[in-house]
């Protein structure tokens, strides 16, 4: 067994300990400034809708934060939006994924950047997320992000070739600390497709240049009034470059920023430098964080950040998730289901965010019939009175035990299912604890269900049907009562009514 997974007896009482990737060990968690805490969340690139595998990351910073919070941490909370840079496959070929959406849907890649980033904080509300205190965005922050690739270039980690200025990963003799892989087997990894003007297979770009070679050929352009037309056939000659909708002047020459950049740059301005967390996806590993942590290294001669956490996959059903599998779900894919994203957020809380997760629609729906019988019975107890201080420890020595969420809910049940606590003190434990759980019970337990006139009606008609044993009839009217959004069940004291989909 993991020892990550287990309380060690060194980390002292009410110590949070936190898994670090950088140490590969669970460390005691000791802030930069004492009392506060500078978080970086890795954010989305918005050119597409995120899907529920992507959504597991901000889940996973959301709990650690709620976390740090309830430790009376002052945490402030950044996280990037990536609107420019980020090329098709990871890499420093290919197209840029903002333009590429905007050839998809005919639209400026600015406005594809603004359609996703807005879908993106919807499902973050949905997901009863905590908003970043700072959103950044990739794009309003070239200044900054130029200036640092200066200050690599000056410290003569860069170079250029002919598509831009890159990075000199041999020069840096730390460079693969994070992933663990040594420059001669990031070279062996790199190899498809590398571009035969690098030093070294595993160089990455800080800025590229506009050119011809870069732009897809049909591609879409943004005019000065915003109409969109199409380049086929109209590439610049020879001694200027193919206009892309996203690109600025810089000291190397009109173009763009790489992907890695633009964290490394923003983290910096937002948190300082180190700062103290840093979270993402375990895809990130082996490129993006390692690079994010080079440019730090090369330009400011210190670490970007001093714990790195990364959360697991999300596979579905046994295997990984890819549009061209036709299984990348979103919210509402699941709404579509009937599954809400309050139940889909229990579903992920279900297992240590160190661990492989399995969704399938069977599993998210068990979580979904938890969440309708939760909400049911805590509506039921009596108003909240003071949480119970044995539970309340137990439980937040779980999550202090590196985010163990799925041992806090162990918990978390104990203390719905027992049946000699008073119903106050139990509904006073179950609501602080789902300050680290967010799953907004107080919202629901504190909102009365307001059935509507009509609503009554039909619910006082269908009592009828029943006791006359009219059971289509009975089943008509429930069915009408799920178009108006209540969903009836029959008890042994009679129908019982609540809205919809917890």
């Amino acid at each position: 067994m993991d020892p990550g997974f287990r309380r060690d007896d060194e980390i002292r009482e009410n110590m949070i300990s936190l898994y670090n990737t950088l140490t590969r060990s669970k460390d005691p968690f000791t802030p930069i400034k004492p009392g506060v805490v500078g978080l970086y969340v890795c954010g989305p690139t918005v050119y597409d809708r995120a899907s529920i595998g992507t959504l597991r990351s901000y889940i996973f910073a959301d709990t650690l934060r709620r976390l740090l919070e309830a430790e009376s941490y002052k945490v402030t909370h950044v996280m990037n939006i990536t609107d420019v840079g980020h090329l098709v496959g990871d890499g420093d070929e290919g197209e840029d994924k903002l333009e590429k959406g905007s050839r998809r849907e005919g639209k400026t890649a600015w406005d594809i950047a603004k359609q996703y980033t807005d879908l993106f904080v919807a499902d973050l509300g949905k997901l009863n997320i905590e908003l970043p205190h700072v959103m950044p965005r990739a794009t309003d922050h070239i200044a900054e992000q130029i200036a640092m690739i200066q200050a690599i270039e000056e410290k003569g980690l860069a170079y250029r070739i002919s598509d831009g200025i890159y990075f000199d990963t041999a020069k840096l003799l730390s460079y693969g600390r994070l992933s663990r892989q040594a420059l001669a087997e990031k070279e062996e990894g790199a190899r498809i497709g590398v571009n035969e003007e690098k030093r070294s297979a595993s160089d990455f770009a800080l800025w590229k240049l506009s050119d011809v070679a870069t732009c897809h050929p049909d591609r879409l352009v943004a005019g000065p009034e915003g109409e969109l037309s199409s380049t086929e056939g109209s590439f610049l000659s020879s001694g200027s470059h193919a206009k892309r909708q996203m690109e600025w002047e810089s000291p190397w020459g009109v173009g763009f920023p790489g992907w890695h950049i633009e964290c490394s740059a923003m983290s910096e301005k937002y948190l300082g430098v180190p700062f103290d967390i840093h979270t993402g996806g375990i895809d990130h590993i082996a490129v993006h964080h390692e690079n994010e942590l080079a440019q730090t290294d090369a330009a400011r001669g210190c670490l970007e950040a001093n714990v790195w956490m990364h959360n697991e996959f999300l596979l579905v059903d046994g295997g990984r998730m890819g549009k061209s599998l036709g299984n990348t779900y979103s919210l509402d894919d699941l709404a579509e289901k009937g599954i809400s994203a309050r139940a889909f957020r229990l579903f992920l809380l279900g297992a240590h965010y160190r661990t492989n997760m399995n969704f399938t629609f069977e599993a998210a729906l068990a979580s979904q019939n938890a969440i309708n019988t939760l909400i049911d019975t805590v509506r039921e107890w009596a108003k909240p009175l003071d949480a119970d201080e044995a539970s309340m420890t137990a439980f937040m020595d779980c999550v202090r035990d590196d985010v163990n969420i799925p041992a806090a809910l162990a918990i978390f049940w104990g203390v719905v299912h027992n049946e000699t606590m008073p119903p106050g003190i139990k509904s006073a434990t179950v609501l602080k604890m789902d300050e680290v759980l967010g799953l907004a019970l107080e919202d629901v337990v504190a909102r009365p269900i307001k059935i509507t006139d009509e609503a009554q009606k039909l619910l006082d008609e269908r009592a009828r049907a029943r006791l006359a044993k009219e059971w289509k009839k009975s089943d008509e009217i429930r069915d009408a009562l799920a178009e108006m959004g209540y969903v009836v069940e029959d008890t042994g004291g009679g129908q019982r009514v609540r809205e919809g989909r917890g």
